[in-house]
Order: C-alpha cells, then sequence, then structure tokens
C-alpha cells in the first residue's frame, strides 16, 4: 500500500454550473481537470501553490491552474474541498 496515497487522497466536490461555464468561457477546462488530479493525489504538489489566504482566520485556501487562474476553496471536511471560485489572479 502506497503509504502517501493514502494521506493525500482528496476530493473535489463537483464544480457548481456558474464556475464551469467560467472554466469554459476563459479555455481552462483542461488546465483545470489537470490541476484538479495533481490535487487530489497530493494538495500540496508544488506546482498547485496551494496557499491558506488572508485573513488566515477564515479558513479559505487556494490552487493554481497556471500562472493567471486560481482556484478558491473551502474544507467541506478532512477529505472533501468545495470550489467556491475561480479567478484571475491578477485581474
Amino acid at each position: 500500500m502506497d503509504l502517501k496515497k493514502v494521506l493525500f487522497t482528496m476530493k473535489i466536490k463537483d464544480l457548481r454550473d456558474d464556475i464551469y461555464e467560467y472554466i469554459k468561457t476563459h479555455n481552462i477546462v483542461k488546465k483545470y481537470e489537470k490541476a484538479k488530479k495533481l490535487f487530489e493525489n497530493d494538495p500540496f504538489y508544488p506546482s498547485l501553490n496551494t496557499e491558506l489566504l488572508e485573513p488566515k482566520d477564515r479558513l479559505i485556501y487556494s490552487f493554481r491552474l497556471d500562472k493567471k487562474y486560481r482556484a478558491i476553496f473551502i474544507y467541506t471536511d478532512t477529505n472533501t474541498i468545495e470550489i467556491v471560485a475561480i479567478t484571475n489572479h491578477y485581474k
């Protein structure tokens, strides 16, 4: 048994329709799918740059889809997250 796999197996809830439309409109569906797979296997995979956002007491996190877009998420339980927004990091 791969211990790392056991420790890092995460689940990302299905995207809300409005968020899915956003990634379709901005042609980043493939980038989202790649980042999702990486996150579910290892939420701290280096290219994701997963971080706790300020103010830290709100427990809102993000991970990188690419240099421009980030997925903003919250934990719904220990092994499940919900993406609440995908944003252009530089706007």
